[in-house]
């Protein structure tokens, strides 16, 4: 269930709403604590259609709201921080007002974040689900051995040629999105999320000569779990398991068609902040990079110990 400051800030979000847009209809989620003043909605082929996705919370969610959107095209989505940090959250609560505006007034810039689609197939090579029914994934697919004492045995293949055998832990495909996430803590590098690209990180493998991969976003990487395989492969996808593939069987992964356009922070930038870097140098008011921020505050990038030591300082003095 949701905590009263997440409740009061809906609240406080659907009333500005109302009260500046009173012709704009607002959807909420199909579940039990829905917000008074919006209507439910229920994701599928016949759902109404939505211009905006306004998330509140952390990464989380947002990863949630792109597996709404699993058979299609995303709306652009708003994205706000209810005191988490983290790489997709561009805007704190408290700047509902401008951002939302800045939405509605289609001034707003927007980062297309690239989706994975990801299908399954037995050891006789027919697909597992309905035809269609492709998996979209935001941040990564990883392929683990589970509960399993034993390591994974998955053959690689990059368009249709064989790349390796791999003996690990597992092996992570992820977007440039998520190369900060799961993929970062394996060892993974750290990829722009305006570049087109998929990332093969392995997770604990047994040779040190194992070392992640990038490719462009045209290939398509097939994992299957090696007829030698002493352990099943457990399948999680954005942090929610999904398949359990037994020896033989395979999933292939490529580039999906419907990225997840997140509008940025640039989008709010006021007139005083744009006069003042008018003088600077880099980028022009407005077109501020998000990311080059985040990964200086959020992983500390290239950070000297003195420096760290100073951050430490600054935030208790």
């Amino acid at each position: 269930m949701r905590t009263q400051p997440v409740i009061l800030a809906i609240d406080a979000l659907l009333e500005y709403v109302h009260e500046h847009y009173p012709d704009v209809r607002v959807f909420h989620e199909n579940r039990p604590d829905i917000p008074h003043g919006a209507e439910v909605w229920t994701p599928g082929p016949d759902a109404e259609k939505i211009d905006l996705v306004v998330t509140l919370g952390g990464d989380g969610t947002i990863l949630h709201a792109s597996s709404l959107f699993s058979t299609g095209a995303v709306p652009p989505v708003l994205s706000f921080s209810m005191g988490t940090l983290g790489f997709l959250l561009p805007f704190h609560i408290d700047d509902f007002a401008k951002a939302l505006d800045s939405a509605f007034a289609g001034k707003a810039t927007m980062l297309n974040r690239m989706r994975l689609a990801c299908s399954f197939y037995d050891a006789n090579l027919e697909k597992k689900g309905a035809e269609t029914d492709d998996w979209q994934v935001m941040n990564e697919i990883a392929l683990h051995r589970g509960a399993s004492p034993h390591l994974n045995t998955i053959d690689i293949f990059v368009d249709g040629q064989h790349l390796t055998e791999a003996v690990s832990d597992g092996l992570i495909v992820s977007t440039p999105t998520g190369s900060t996430a799961y993929s970062l803590s394996a060892g993974g590098p750290i990829v722009h999320p305006s570049l087109s690209a998929l990332v093969l990180t392995p997770i604990c493998p047994r040779s040190l000569s194992f070392r992640p991969l990038v490719f462009p976003s045209t290939s398509i990487i097939t994992l299957r779990i090696g007829d030698r395989s002493r352990a099943p492969g457990g399948v999680s996808m954005d942090g929610r398991n999904s398949h359990v593939l037994q020896p033989g069987e395979l999933v292939t992964v490529q580039a999906s068609p419907y990225p997840v356009p997140c509008i940025n922070r640039s989008s709010i930038i006021d007139l005083t902040v744009a006069a003042e870097m008018q003088h600077r140098e880099g980028a022009g008011p407005g077109k501020e990079d998000d990311w080059v921020r985040d990964i200086n505050n959020l992983l500390q990038y290239n950070a000297t110990f003195r420096s760290k030591a100073l951050l430490r300082h600054s935030r208790t003095s």
